[in-house]
Parts: C-alpha cells; structure tokens; sequence
C-alpha cells in the first residue's frame, strides 16, 4: 500500500541541490596524447563527484594525499600593497595598518571531507499541532526506531553548507533505522521529489518530520561504535530527503537547515581515521556548538558571509493534506524559508589574478564546505581570459544519475579571500570551470572548496536568519609548534614552550596526555614527548610573527 501511494503522490520540480548548467564537452577531451589519467573520488557541490584527473606527464597535480604524513609548512606572510585598501573600502577601515596576508602556495587541488555521525529519532510535533518549522536542539531528543541501537545503527554523512537540504542516501537511510525495505512502519511519507543534477535528475523520497542530529568523528571508538552521544546537536520536526536506491546512491549531506542553527569548528590539525562499513574514513576533528555558546573556539581572522538570498527566517517543510490518513505530511524537504527558499553561504568578495587579468570583488562565490573543489564560473573565467581549448587538466564529473561529463582545469596565479585581520591569499590555484546555478537565479561566480582550507583551524559560524548575526569564517593558520591552549595563538612561543614542558616525557598512556606535543618523528609519531619533539619546536620558533 505505501509503495503505492508513493506513486500517486509524486511531487516533482524541487530544485534540491544545486545544478550545473555548462561543462564544455564540446571543446575538451578527456585524454590527450602525453597525458595521464587518475581515478579519484572528490565531491563536487550539488551531490556530484569527480571520477578522474586527466593531466600531463610533466605535470602531475598536487593531492591532498601526497602531502599527508608529511611535515607541514606554515605559511609565509606578506605586506599587501596599498590598492588592497581600494578594493575593500569598508574591511580596510576596520583592518590594522599594514594589511597583511597569509599566503599559502600551490593548495592541493583536492581538500578534506568533513564527515559526520548522523542519528534519526521519531521527534515531531503532535500531529494536532500542524506546525512546519524545525527546531534546533544541543541534544538528541525523541526515540529511536525500533529496533536501533543507536551505537551501531547510525550513518556517515558530510556536513555541507553547499546543499540548501538534507539528504540521505538509501544505504544510509536503512542503516539508521529510518525505514525498512518492504515495510509500512517508517518515518517515509507518499511524497517524492525530483532531484536534479549536471546529466539529468533522479527522484527521491520526502520523510516525516523526525529528529536529525550529528557530531564528528570523535564520538566514535576504534570498532567503528557511535559511543558518546553527548556532543551531538541537530533539528527535530525537520523533513528530509532520502534516495530510493539504485546506482549510483545518494550522497548522504547534513546541509543548511542544521548549519545556520550551529558553530562547527574544524581542527585540521586533529586528524581522525575510523573504520565504517570496512573503510577507513578520514576528516578533521569537528565539534558543533549552539550559536550562543562560550567555548566556542575563538581565531584572529574573520571572513564575512551572506546568507543569499536575502531574508532567510526559519526552517520549516511545505505540506500537503494525505488523503489516506487526513494528515498534513511534509510536500518538500526542510528548507530555510523567507523571501526565497534553498539559500546558502557566500563569500563577501574574492580576488583572482591570471597574469596581467584580474577579476576583483567577484561577491558570488559560495563557501562550501561538502566541496573538495574550487570552482570558477564562466564569467569569472572569461575576465581571468582562460581559454578551455588550453586547459591545464581536465576532471571526469559525475552525476546524481551516474552519467559523466568532462570540465577544463587552470592553474591560476592567485587567489584572495579579504577579512578582518590577516587575509587568505593563495598562488598557483587549481580552479575547475563549471557553471553552477545560484539560488538567487543565474549562476555563481564560483566555488570555495575545502581544498583552500587544509591548512587552517577554522569555526565556520552559522546565523543570517532574521535576528540572527550574520555568518563568518573564523580562522588561524596551522604552525607546528603552535600548541599553546586554545588552539593555538598563530605564533610558536614561550607559550608553546610553557605547554610543552607541562608534559615533557608523558606518554599517550598518562592521564593528562596531549598529542599535540607528539611532534617527531614523522611520519609516525612516538607517542612521547621527549628530544625529537623538543627539537622540532625549537626548528620552528618564532614561525609566524613578522610578515
């Protein structure tokens, strides 16, 4: 019977996720004579990933998994020129004298996934209520399907402030107990909805209202066991997307409607590897904080965002009455609401430079956290005069159904995001070209990838609503060294020093142990905080004071 209203109540038309428009098949190949071709497995914005890198021979491109194990470098610092102070007239007035920026050279093309736990309980409003809008909670609250155990009956899924919903893949859905295959006692409603991608577009489910809570990777232990909990935040009353299965599935993404409720703060220097389904999976430590909480991480650096649209003021799912049951059952997914639906973050302004072209104050570039990729639009690359006949590589996208489509690759000579305090400038960047669509209409200027921020400790600050502050990216380079409580200062010093001989010759057995003094050798620490590390403090100090 439900699969049978399932058919009769197909809602189609809900633009889910964000959508490509333009990916210049026609005028690149996917491999070329003296080129090489490379499997991988990135995500993209919009539920789509990358499937293969088609470069030179002479040129292979810088991965995120080349650098790992590696000692990283801090990065250097420079005094930028005085037109900076034109660019951004109203960041310059409130910024130090002179203004400086970290720059970070050549990122690796592909960033970090930030992966999540993810739990489903049955909390909604009483049906008599008839109430749409979601609620943030800094606990789980409701109970959980029968018969879940909640330390093993949980998902993986990606926090993404790229996807304007969330979404859960089918796999996902079954293995938090959010429905059983073949049976009537799930948090599904009869309510479909199309998603749609770069290829085509694939129909999803609409859940019930239910509980929806996340935390990182922390909470669960070396057998893969979800056993703590108690930093886990979410929505209840929220409705959700759930794929109906096949191939390829659904891209499980904890978007927006939880983002714009939370701080989450993302320690790269805090690397955590769990066993799920027999794979390893990797990520930064995040831990996620109410809006108004003190121990939220506080950084130096402050990059303003903008819930776009405009005008963003709850959560809530659209409804329609269910002639089976005479119940109002979500229509569409929990989306923020206001003047618009499906907004997400953008970057107040970017800077990109290609030689003697310049694209200055581009305002239209997203900050993504479920992107691996930067992403320029054609716009933006037609101002930088890149020409996709001369792509530097080319990258294998696929879609939400499974088809693929090929997009030209640059490297570009640099890339700057301003802030208070000290800016984001980046050389030598590998951007992708492809158009993505913007919940304003049109398309975006570009992407902001995680591959830009594998080397920074950041609190991406949720809020934009109506009588909420507006969203900010708070930021510190990571410094070997830089150990000091708190995350860090920026600055390897007598702090540091101080910190480290707190625990000198502790090992990962004593009580009060910190693995951050675990510095040498690498790379494969000793769990000891002895001479090795001693000296790799020394090598380092000083690192990060003067531009």
């Amino acid at each position: 019977m439900l699969k049978n209203k399932r058919l009769l109540y197909r809602k189609t038309g809900f633009l889910l996720l964000l959508v490509a428009v333009v990916c210049w098949t026609s005028v690149v190949q996917a491999k070329r004579p003296g080129w090489q071709r490379k499997e991988v497995d990135w995500r993209m914005t919009g539920g789509w990933r990358i499937k293969a890198i088609n470069y030179p021979d002479e040129k292979p491109p810088p991965l995120l998994s080349n650098r790992r194990g590696r000692r990283r470098k801090g990065p250097r610092k420079k005094t930028l020129p005085p037109e900076a102070f034109s660019r951004v007239t109203v960041l310059s007035q409130e910024s130090t004298i002179p203004l400086v920026a970290l720059v970070f050279d050549s990122p690796p093309i592909d960033g970090f996934v930030p992966w999540v736990a993810v739990s489903v309980t049955d909390k909604r409003h009483p049906e008599m209520d008839m109430r749409f809008d979601a609620n943030d909670t800094n606990n789980v609250v409701g109970s959980f399907p029968s018969p879940v155990n909640p330390q093993t009956d949980y998902a993986l899924g990606i926090f993404d402030s790229g996807a304007s919903a969330c979404v859960m893949g089918n796999a996902a859905a079954i293995q938090a107990g959010l429905f059983y295959p073949d049976q009537d006692n799930d948090l599904l409603t009869s309510n479909t909805i199309e998603i749609a991608g770069v290829t085509g577009s694939v129909d999803a489910w609409v859940s019930q209202p239910l509980g929806l809570f996340i935390d990182g990777l922390g909470a669960i232990d070396s057998n893969g066991l979800l056993v703590d909990n108690s930093g886990m935040v979410g929505m209840w009353n929220i409705a959700i997307a759930v794929g109906q299965g096949g191939s390829p599935d659904l891209i499980t993404a904890i978007g927006m409607p939880l983002a714009v409720y939370f701080a989450a703060d993302f320690r790269n220097d805090l690397q955590i590897t769990v066993t799920y389904d027999s794979n390893d999976v990797n990520s930064p430590d995040i831990h996620f904080y109410s809006l108004s909480d003190s121990a939220i991480p506080s950084y130096s650096n402050l990059i303003p965002l903008e819930l776009r649209p405009l005008g963003g003021f709850n959560v809530q799912y659209v409804a329609t009455l269910d002639p089976f049951t005479l119940e109002f059952i979500p229509a569409s997914p929990s989306v923020i609401v206001g003047n618009l639906a499906q907004s997400v973050y953008f970057v107040h302004s970017v800077d990109l430079t290609e030689g003697q072209e310049m694209a200055y104050d581009k305002d239209r570039f997203m900050f993504d956290t479920g992107a691996q990729v930067t992403v320029i639009g054609s716009r933006v690359a037609a101002r930088l005069a890149l020409n996709p006949d001369s792509n530097d590589f080319t990258v294998e996208i696929k879609g939400v159904t499974g088809d693929s489509v090929i997009a030209p690759g640059f490297y570009i000579d640099s890339l700057e995001i301003p802030a208070l305090g000290e800016w984001l400038s980046f050389t030598n960047v590998p951007v992708i070209l492809f158009d993505v669509f913007s919940p304003e209409g049109g398309t975006v200027d570009g992407i902001i990838g995680m591959n830009l921020f594998v080397d920074l400790n950041f609190v991406l600050r949720g809020g934009g609503l109506f009588l909420q502050d507006d969203p900010t990216v708070e930021y510190i380079p990571i410094i070997i060294g830089d150990i000091a409580p708190g995350g860090g200062d920026g600055v390897v010093d007598s702090l540091d020093l101080a910190e480290f001989a707190s625990h000198w010759l502790e090992t990962s057995i004593s009580p009060n142990w910190n693995p951050e003094c675990d510095m040498a050798p690498q790379p494969t620490p000793d769990e000891k905080a002895d001479f090795l590390d001693f000296a790799v403090l020394a090598e380092h100090w000083r690192e990060g004071t003067t531009p």
